[in-house]
């Protein structure tokens, strides 16, 4: 196990770093992917002394990941195994200070390849897969049931978009279309049978260039969206942010555009916003955390909420080669 002490004097030098909603405000942890170090790292974001944790994981390259408060295990989509991966008593390992995690014995098989997130609502789990030339170009979500025994492929359902972030908010699905500046809903994805599926509604978020990372809260009723904009540049990406948001989209057409003038926009070089593939955000604390891929070659930033859209500099940010993923439990 790796542990990194972040000390408030490394913090000030830098700043100068989906989804679960419970009632308890103290108990908050952050995990995070990496898609080129092989490694997942946990935080305790109520720890004062800044802690980071670090573990290796069975493969190099992994990218959706989700942390049970239940049991404190956790779930990565691994795309150098194409499958599931569950991986047991992520604090008995941080305790004991342990190099890695222990994969448990039921992973799921290998229905997919080249994942991109994962979504979980109770036991159903959605993967996504963007299309490659190994899985003949399809795109897909693949939906699985997890029990004591491992994950059950339930259904297997075709999108004719690219994908990459995913949201569940209970039965219904947010879904950004890679590529595009577009947001997509299913309505009640799970009454879906397997095949060709067909969104409820699809927008464009006016400005955006190419989104990527997802998330929603609906106690603030917030929806946050990353912009990688051009995957080439470490430098042009940014957050945008709808608030009252279900009326925002409802009153949007199918195949409208959610203007300029209902978001809140984080852009520039203050920003240190290149290719922000992941976000999470915490409604307690009004804190968004992001997975910047492509900065310094990899970063976890955290925002502050603003209070209006601007260039603003992340409150905190520390390295992290190849971040590709990110989860907040609360």
């Amino acid at each position: 196990m790796r542990k990194l002490l972040l000390s408030a004097a490394i913090i000030f030098a830098l700043v100068s770093c989906s989804n679960d909603e419970n009632n308890d405000k103290n108990y908050v942890r952050l995990v995070t992917a990496s898609n080129t170090s092989g490694m997942m790292s946990y935080q305790d974001l109520n720890d004062s002394n800044g802690i980071v944790y670090s573990f290796s994981l069975n493969g190099v390259d992994n990218d959706g990941i989700y942390l049970d408060k239940n049991s404190m295990d956790v779930i990565v989509a691994s795309r150098s195994n194409n499958r599931l991966e569950h991986y047991k008593n992520l604090e008995d390992a941080i305790s004991g200070e342990a190099n890695d995690i222990m994969l448990s014995s039921f992973s799921s098989n290998t229905e997919f390849n080249n994942p991109r997130e994962i979504a979980v609502y109770n036991d159903k789990i959605i993967v996504t897969q963007d299309q490659s030339a190994a899985n003949n170009n399809t795109n897909k979500l693949f939906v699985y049931q997890k029990s004591s025994n491992g994950f059950s492929l339930l259904n297997e359902y075709t999108v004719d978009f690219k994908l990459w972030g995913i949201h569940l908010q209970g039965n219904d699905l947010y879904a950004i279309a890679d590529l595009t500046s577009d947001l997509v809903y299913f309505e009640n994805i799970f009454n879906n049978a397997s095949g060709i599926i067909t969104p409820t509604k699809r927008v464009t978020i006016e400005g955006l260039v190419r989104t990527h990372g997802i998330t929603h809260s609906s106690s603030d009723n917030i929806m946050i969206l990353t912009d990688v904009a051009s995957a080439a540049s470490d430098s042009d990406g940014g957050l945008v942010i709808i608030e009252n948001f279900s009326s925002v989209f409802s009153s949007t057409a199918n195949m409208g555009t959610i203007a300029m003038s209902n978001q809140k926009r984080i852009y520039g070089p203050n920003s240190t916003l290149g290719n922000p593939v992941d976000v999470a955000y915490d409604s307690n604390t009004n804190r968004i955390y992001v997975a910047e891929r492509a900065n310094g070659g990899g970063k976890v930033l955290t925002f502050s909420y603003p209070s209006m859209s601007g260039d603003v500099m992340p409150i905190t940010s520390r390295l992290e080669p190849g971040v590709a993923s990110i989860y907040l439990l609360k």
